[in-house]
């Protein structure tokens, strides 16, 4: 299935004019240099093809004859490869090697050009014949030999457009070279269905985080043990070479990069696409993978939030752009192979409401306005990790909750736990997490088979809600004021009751709350005799009165808070210091406020 979905998006890639995907028998490469040859096959130049990326130079990625697959053999590529195959000199300093390289090359052009009447193949054969290898060869051009040294380079003829590779005659050389396959093993292709020659090896895939850079395999067999009925390597899944490079190059350019198709979802390389073109394929990457400047780019926002609005209005199931088939394909590194993480196949229709119900559900009152309106989940995940670091994100977790919103179901209990856990132990209750304890709720409170009113699970609303009765939740608002008296009467001062307090109240409020609340009374004191600050005593007292008569009329203070219970309490602790009131009378006392958690911060 996911072979065959590859191999319907290469289909469709060849189709489109805007996108340069190579032909069978061709792929990228990095290249850095090109030798620009004389008619006569006379070194004239070298031209520098490295591009600016950051504040270095590099190679720039061309399609070239499809690359060799390498062990620890002498094999070259067609009219291009490193210096140590077409120049002979390499900065490894194994002559015996280097030279046994460059004979391979030029066998390899021999016996594909030599009878070509083409000026180009008739300048490479030239320059090869004359050009005599030594240990630092002086180069026409401004690059010196060390930045030249074990890059890629190709040909150029000299006065002509395009590389010698790309013309028409060399080009149908190689083709037929590739087609000329005595060796090859004639079977039926599993994904195609069609009598041809069948792939012995695969294309490495390159791309995937924390794989081999040179690449790593997504089908291959390597052991004994993992070969059936006597047949060997690639074999055992019969795939055809024209399938097989169909699905390579197509999972190569999803995982280019800078690919607008990419996203990282813990140690997931996770790629996207549509059998047809799709407007989600634009959307899909920056509301769950965006970078953290994309995420808080106004553009992409209003881009995002159309989306949402059109997913909300839904498009009819029988339309025919809702039924366009939809992949997500999760991959992780497996030492020289590739796992499949996840893989998700459904519809443009069904993937857009369930994307459009996970913006919904992660939607939640920012503290500040320059916070993502809708987070990327590789950053919500990070929540999750120690020192909040993206390697640490466990790795389990990650895939649970992709999988979770590509299915539309709830997220998972582990994710509430690795939550609680991060929160008690660095006293963090921000934005983002805020925004993930959110999704968890509504999810579960959506998918409740009950749909009774008295649910279980509490309705979670974006911003603070003051009719909201459910004790962990008042309790989470009742700390955020007795925090914000203790801060007003107590300026500058470096441990707060968060840091002392906040892991204990919101599993055992019975023994801690009741203390809080005997300190409070001399904060209160204190902040009555400061100047301009009467006013800020006065209503914050009034609110502790309030959250205190809701509790009490729910049987007081629970004796300890079960693990949803304490997810409640740190959303009502977060919307509570996030609140911002419609009546003009206390908004200048909730901007005070605001500025104190700002100073914070």
């Amino acid at each position: 299935m996911i072979l065959q979905a590859l191999r319907k998006y290469y289909e469709r890639l060849t189709r489109d004019p805007r996108r340069d995907v190579p032909l069978p028998g061709f792929g990228l490469a990095k290249i850095s240099f090109a030798l620009v040859l004389s008619a006569d096959g006379e070194l004239v130049d070298v031209h520098d093809l490295r591009e600016q990326k950051g504040k270095k130079l590099a190679p720039r990625p061309l399609q070239t004859p499809q690359a060799v697959k390498r062990t620890v053999g002498v094999a070259a590529n067609f009219l291009w490869d490193n210096t140590g195959y077409v120049l002979g000199v390499d900065g490894k300093g194994k002559l015996e090697r280097t030279a046994q390289t460059h004979q391979a090359f030029k066998a390899l052009c021999r016996q594909l050009l030599a009878e070509l009447d083409d000026p180009g193949a008739r300048a490479v054969l030239a320059f090869l014949e004359r050009w005599r290898p030594t240990p630092e060869p002086m180069l026409p051009g401004d690059a010196p030999w060390k930045d030249i040294c074990d890059q890629n380079l190709v040909f150029v003829l000299d006065g002509q457009r395009g590389y010698i590779h790309e013309r028409p005659a060399i080009k149908d050389a190689w083709l037929a070279h590739c087609l000329k396959n005595p060796d090859a093993l004639e079977g039926q292709c599993l994904v195609s269905g069609a009598m041809g020659p069948l792939a012995r090896l695969h294309p490495a895939i390159k791309g995937v985080w924390g794989a081999q850079s040179s690449g790593a395999n997504l089908v291959s067999f390597n052991l004994d043990a993992f070969a059936s009925y006597g047949k060997s390597q690639s074999y055992n899944a019969p795939v055809g070479e024209a399938a097989t490079f169909a699905y390579t190059t197509a999972l190569n350019n999803l995982l280019a990069e800078g690919s607008k198709q990419r996203i990282q979802i813990g140690d997931a390389s996770t790629v996207f696409w549509s059998e047809k073109a799709s407007e989600i394929e634009s959307v899909f990457g920056p509301a769950l993978g965006a970078s953290v400047e994309e995420a808080e780019d106004s553009t992409l926002t209003k881009q995002v939030g159309l989306f949402l609005k059109a997913a909300r209005d839904g498009v009819p199931d029988d339309a025919p752009e809702a039924r366009n088939p939809f992949y997500i394909l999760g991959l992780s590194p497996n030492s020289s192979r590739i796992a499949v993480r996840f893989w998700h196949a459904s519809s443009v229709g069904q993937m857009e409401r369930r994307l459009g119900e996970y913006l919904d559900d992660i939607t939640i009152v920012r503290q500040y306005e320059n916070q993502p309106e809708y987070p990327p989940l590789w950053l919500l995940l990070r929540q999750t990790a120690v020192q909040g670091k993206a390697e640490n994100i466990p790795a389990q977790l990650a895939g649970e909750v992709a999988r979770a919103v590509f299915e539309g179901s709830a997220l998972p209990s582990s994710l509430l736990a690795a939550l609680i856990g991060r929160v008690r132990a660095d006293g963090d209750m921000g934005y983002l997490r805020a925004a993930l304890l959110k999704a968890y709720f509504c999810r579960r409170r959506r998918l409740d088979k009950s749909h009774a009113n008295d649910s279980p699970i509490m309705e979670v609303k974006v911003s603070l809600d003051i009719e909201n009765k459910t004790p962990a939740y008042l309790l989470g608002r009742l700390f955020a004021v007795l925090e914000n008296m203790q801060r007003l009467a107590l300026p500058g001062i470096k441990a707060t009751m968060r840091d002392k307090f906040f892991a204990s109240a919101s599993s055992a409020p019975r023994t801690t709350i009741p203390v809080l609340l005997r300190n409070s009374d001399n904060h209160y004191s204190k902040l009555r005799k400061m100047d301009n600050k009467a006013r800020l005593a006065t209503y914050l007292d009034r609110l502790i009165e309030q959250i205190l008569d809701d509790i009490k009329s729910r049987e007081g203070f629970p004796a300890t808070l079960t693990m949803e219970q304490q997810g409640y309490f740190f959303l009502g602790y977060y919307q509570q210091r996030a609140y911002r009131s419609a009546k003009p009378e206390d908004q200048t006392i909730e901007q005070e406020l605001n500025a104190l958690s700002d100073e914070e911060e």
